[in-house]
């Protein structure tokens, strides 16, 4: 007898499902392009405990009769398909049948749908594909589909979901993906209990991204738009001034299906090249109009990339496009000679003592025969001679005592005595001992004294090595020092990394950030670490490289990824970081830096110090 045998439903049923149901924001991705697909005017999301719980997503589309609601539990059950050439003109989402035959096989499903020719709806319970049960019940036209429990049949999958905070974050961007291409369609989000997104009909595209992303990205939006033989393309580009360093708010959709693409990423990134920094991402809507049989979306199973018949011409396309936007909207740096509405300087010239406002220049006595730099044999008693042993301009003038400034009789420069000037000389230029003469260079290195010569410190990096123990021994447990800003910053950042400083508010804490959500979008920053700077321009900054800190996900032993946060905090907290402004701090933060571990590398390993001997320094010379 053979080894083969045909794997049961059931089980052939959980493997497919590990292929398309891989956490509860794929549920809810597949059961909202199954209600667009079904011409729904109305798309409701609710959500309990972000998934685990509860899925439920309301339409009123078409629905389905009671045998199809039966039916589409099964795999490979499709009404999108029939022949092989049907899949070169593939016009809606779902298609292949899988989908709720796997959400089935790892939770408990009730579906209740009703056709709008029916009286009364059908109610199909399936749990685990184990058991079906139907039933007659009243419901509106359109179809609910109730998920619970998810992966209860398959504990070690339950087991390795994220937090409530980072599963709803992926659940609201499936949601984003899906609203955004439909603004003819109304949206809502709900989680426990709260409204995420209340979407209503929009007029166009624009008024979708206003209302999923609200008024300051919309207004930082220009359009792109372009027609050929091949593709049309639309959409929205960000202007090159509101690129961010944090990834996001880049999309690419065809036929209004969302989809990821390294390779046409690379074709905006390259329309950029000469508008926008190094390190920094602009935002981008793009939407893609193929042909029949120019692209294939089947070649992955959550059908998130596409293979196009050609895509060098669709790179080029794109760049071209994106391209021709930014130089139409002449975004290039420019001076507006005829700009109106300026500050104006009057010219001055006879007539400048009507502009003075009766000021008066301060005047000062000055004796116009001292000379500090005259030099004089001294005398037989030891003083200067030819001015009674006293320095010029000393004595009676009056001029010296009408300013007040002038030296007594009977001081000790009035007796003479090159020694007693000797020693107060000694006492106006002396350095005590305990002063280590530094200075500062543009405000990037410290230059110090050293044992063998001239010691040459990185100031940002010095930064970086302190900042980084900082934060280390926040992480661990030790907590650090923050400082106040003089007033709260409110910077809207989207529901999802809003969610993001939500789930982290612990690290954030100990990190010595202050930060309050507010509302869905929003958080307010009321301090920030130690030695950052609390301008409110720095702060929104400074937030954004926090959340594109967040947002890389960490798997690694807790000792690696308290090491990898202290270090990328370390060095976000040094490029905000204040160069030392007197020799008093630059000599702090030299201190600083040699009372770490390692004072001559960063955690990178890029050298901070740098040592000039006496003897190199002879050489330059």
């Amino acid at each position: 007898m053979g080894k083969l045998q045909v794997l049961p439903a059931r089980t052939a049923n959980m493997i497919a499902a590990g292929e398309v149901v891989q956490r509860p924001a794929s549920v809810v991705k597949e059961l909202l392009e199954n209600a667009v697909d079904a011409g729904a005017g109305k798309i409701s999301v609710v959500i309990t405990d972000a998934g685990r719980t509860l899925l439920q997503v309301i339409d009123d589309g078409c629905g389905m009769s009671p045998s199809d609601a039966v039916l589409c539990f099964e795999r490979h059950a499709t009404s999108k398909i029939a022949t092989p050439e049907d899949l070169e003109k593939i016009a809606t989402y779902g298609f292949r049948g899988e989908a709720l035959a796997s959400i089935a096989a790892v939770s408990q499903v009730t579906l209740r749908t009703r056709r709008p020719q029916d009286e009364t709806a059908v109610q199909v319970t399936i749990s685990g594909t184990e058991e079906i049960r139907t039933s007659a019940v009243a419901a509106p036209v359109g179809s609910n589909f109730a998920v619970r429990n998810l992966f209860y049949n398959t504990p070690a999958r339950r087991k390795f979901l994220k937090s409530d905070a980072m599963e709803l974050k992926h659940i609201v961007a499936e949601f984003t993906r899906v609203a955004l291409p439909h603004p003819e369609i109304e949206f809502s989000l709900s989680h426990n209990g709260r409204d995420l997104y209340v979407l209503p009909k929009a007029k166009s595209l624009k008024f979708r991204v206003l209302d999923l992303f609200g008024k300051a990205l919309a207004d930082e939006l220009v359009d792109v738009g372009a027609e050929t033989s091949i593709v049309s393309v639309g959409g929205f580009a960000g202007k090159p001034d509101s690129a961010r360093k944090t990834p996001g708010n880049q999309f690419f959709f065809a036929d209004g299906r969302y989809f990821r693409s390294p390779y046409l990423h690379k074709a905006v990134m390259k329309a950029y090249e000469e508008f926008i920094p190094e390190g920094v991402t602009p935002s981008y809507f793009i939407f893609l109009k193929m042909g029949d049989g120019a692209m294939d979306v089947n070649i992955h199973p959550t059908k998130t990339e596409i293979k196009f018949e050609d895509d060098n011409v669709i790179f080029q396309i794109v760049y071209a496009c994106v391209r021709e936007t930014l130089s139409r909207n002449n975004f290039g740096a420019s001076l507006d000679f005829e700009a109106g509405g300026g500050v104006q300087i009057p010219e001055l010239g006879q007539s400048f003592e009507e502009y003075r406002g009766g000021l008066e220049i301060p005047s000062a006595p000055v004796d116009p025969t001292f000379n500090p730099f005259e030099t004089a044999s001294p005398g037989a008693d030891g003083g200067f001679s030819g001015h009674d042993g006293d320095f010029p301009g000393t004595g009676t003038d009056s001029s010296m005592h009408a300013g007040g400034s002038g030296r007594q009789p009977g001081s000790s420069y009035a007796n003479g005595g090159l020694s007693a000037r000797k020693d107060d000389y000694g006492v106006l230029f002396q350095t005590p001992a305990e002063q280590r003469p530094a200075f500062t260079v543009q405000g990037r290195f410290i230059v110090a004294r050293s044992a063998s010569g001239m010691m040459v410190i990185h100031v940002r990096r010095a930064w970086e090595r302190v900042l980084y123990e900082r934060f280390l021994g926040a992480v661990s447990g030790g907590g650090h020092v923050s400082q106040a800003a003089l007033f709260p910053v409110q910077i809207r950042v989207g529901v999802e990394q809003r969610l993001l400083f939500e789930e982290n508010a612990g690290l954030l804490e100990s990190l010595g950030f202050d930060i309050t959500p507010i509302g869905t979008d929003t958080v307010a920053v009321g301090g920030v670490p130690e030695g950052c700077s609390c301008e409110t321009g720095r702060i929104e900054s400074l937030i954004g490289d926090v959340a594109l800190i967040l947002s890389d996900s960490h798997n690694s032993l807790e000792d690696i990824m308290n090491q990898r946060i202290a270090e990328k905090f370390a060095m976000l907290g040094a490029m905000n970081a204040e160069a030392p402004d007197s020799p008093q701090a630059a000599l702090r933060l030299v201190d600083a830096l040699f009372a770490t571990g390692n004072s001559e590398f960063t955690p990178g390993g890029r050298r901070i110090v740098a040592l000039m001997p006496v003897s190199e320094l002879e050489k330059l010379f």
